[in-house]
């Protein structure tokens, strides 16, 4: 696990499974496939086989040393809901995540129908637990059914990472979307992110009563072009107790 995370929106990063395989176009400048294939071939070294689908049964339990609540970003490194993790793999992630229930868990995947699925199978007479958070990636248009996916399982709060926004979203059904976050990519051949994308979004969740986070402009780096959207930072989160008080956040009812 990675304390103290850079990640604006989390506290910490879990990684029980890492690498993944690229799908979408959001996919074409992967930050994590770019981190850990620097490493391919180093002996001993976590990411010795790169980017490469890795199970890490021995990290399974980790969230359970961590006594004090924070906001955990599951696979920052890879995706949960891959074709190629077994079911009941993800099973025992799950079984960590309902029982360290002091944390709050992200989950973000771009295999939404999978993650319908087994949300659904797992969660059949209630909804999945308020502390575990479920979102989808889209980053454009075309990453419209993901949403609907989303929508579709048994979860209590679900999100959107509209990042990297490398296009035009349209029109979004965000009826039970209770969180959206925007950001532009950033890194070698980052794609530029039209600001009229960005305030399309935001415009869309301040009519919708929906929490909007602005992570960043992207560019050379992650923190090249900031955070401010029209002079402001946009901080939302979904209603819940601040877990980490000394980070400045902005919580806020989901009417």
């Amino acid at each position: 696990m990675a304390d103290n995370s850079s990640i604006e929106w989390t506290d910490a990063t879990w990684n029980p499974v890492t690498g993944c395989t690229k799908i979408t176009a959001g996919c074409d400048n992967c930050y994590a496939a770019r981190f850990a294939e620097r490493f391919r071939g180093v002996p001993g070294h976590p990411f010795e086989t790169g980017f490469d689908l890795t199970l890490r049964p021995d990290r399974l339990e980790q969230p359970l040393a961590w006594t004090r609540p924070r906001m955990i970003f599951v696979n920052s490194m890879s995706d949960l809901f891959h074709k190629d993790v077994p079911r009941d793999y993800i099973a025992r992630v799950l079984d960590t995540m309902e029982a360290a229930d002091w944390h709050v868990y992200q989950v973000l995947t771009k295999r939404s129908s999978l993650l319908r699925n087994f949300i659904n199978h797992r969660y059949r007479t209630r909804p999945a637990p308020g502390h575990i958070w479920f979102g989808v990636s889209v980053e454009d248009a075309r990453g419209a059914a993901r949403i609907a996916h989303l929508r579709a399982a048994n979860a209590t709060i679900r999100f959107l990472s509209v990042e990297p926004l490398i296009g035009p979203v349209g029109n979004l059904n965000l009826e039970g979307i209770s969180w959206v976050i925007v950001g532009g990519e950033s890194g070698p051949g980052a794609r530029p992110m039209d600001p009229r994308w960005v305030m399309d979004v935001r415009d869309q969740c301040v009519r919708a009563k929906v929490a909007f986070f602005f992570k960043q402009w992207g560019g050379r780096t992650p923190k090249a072009g900031g955070r401010l959207l029209e002079g402001r930072e946009w901080n939302q989160f979904p209603l819940r107790r601040p877990l980490v008080p000394e980070r400045r956040r902005e919580f806020r009812a989901i009417a």
